[in-house]
């Protein structure tokens, strides 16, 4: 077994010769005893959107009516799980498509995951979209202009770069791609200054609408 997952792991899914094994207990049992539905709930957007306020109010609300939720943070598995990897076009790729692998593996439990991540790449979030069903990506969008961002700064990181001190910097030399068809766009259109309390009431308002806070 020990020599199995070496393998698995060094050959970076290129293995052959493997089947998955399949359990009894599955994901409707799962969510049977969470009584809710397992989804991704990927947040997207600029540095300083609010991603990680977002996330941690949408947690806190999860909370408080019982449900299950996991934030995978953008910076927080940078200090794990994906600590060898850099800021280059490769590595944020394989930092966005392990943090969906996880993301879909918390779905799977019956979690409902929450991640805040720049993900700045279309390609790379539909490439997570399509790990899961059809339904349990939901993209949140924080809609941000740069300008405010860049003023919030709330780590430093904008000054930095306009510093010449970071290169390959979100929103500065390096792109942006918004989403085409998320499911949700955060702040709404009309309402420039929604507080994350009522931010999270509205994804919330979306999973009771689709089911996800019962099983």
């Amino acid at each position: 077994m020990i020599v199995l997952l070496f393998f698995l792991i060094a050959t970076n899914g290129k293995a052959t010769n493997i089947v998955w094994h399949k359990s009894s207990v599955g994901k409707v049992h799962r969510q049977e005893v969470l009584q809710q539905k397992g989804c991704v709930i990927w947040i997207t957007g600029l540095s300083g959107s609010g991603k990680s306020t977002l996330a941690c109010a949408l947690c806190q609300a999860l909370y408080s009516r019982g449900k299950l939720a996991y934030i995978l943070d953008g910076d927080n598995v940078r200090h794990g799980l994906n600590r060898d990897l850099s800021f280059k076009a490769e590595d944020r790729a394989e930092n966005i498509r392990r943090i969906g692998e996880v993301a879909k593996l918390f779905a799977d439990a019956g979690i409902i995951c929450i991640a805040s991540v720049l993900s700045p790449y279309r390609k790379d979030r539909y490439a997570c979209r399509s790990l899961l069903p059809e339904g349990d990506f939901i993209e949140v969008f924080m809609n941000v202009p740069l300008q405010i961002c860049e003023v919030r700064d709330p780590k430093g990181l904008y000054k930095l770069a306009r510093a010449g001190k970071i290169n390959g910097f979100t929103g500065i030399d390096d792109p942006y791609e918004p989403p085409l068809n998320c499911e949700l766009e955060l702040p709404q259109k009309g309402n420039n200054c929604a507080s994350p309390c009522e931010m999270a009431e509205i994804v919330i308002s979306y999973l009771e609408e689709k089911g996800y806070l019962q099983a």
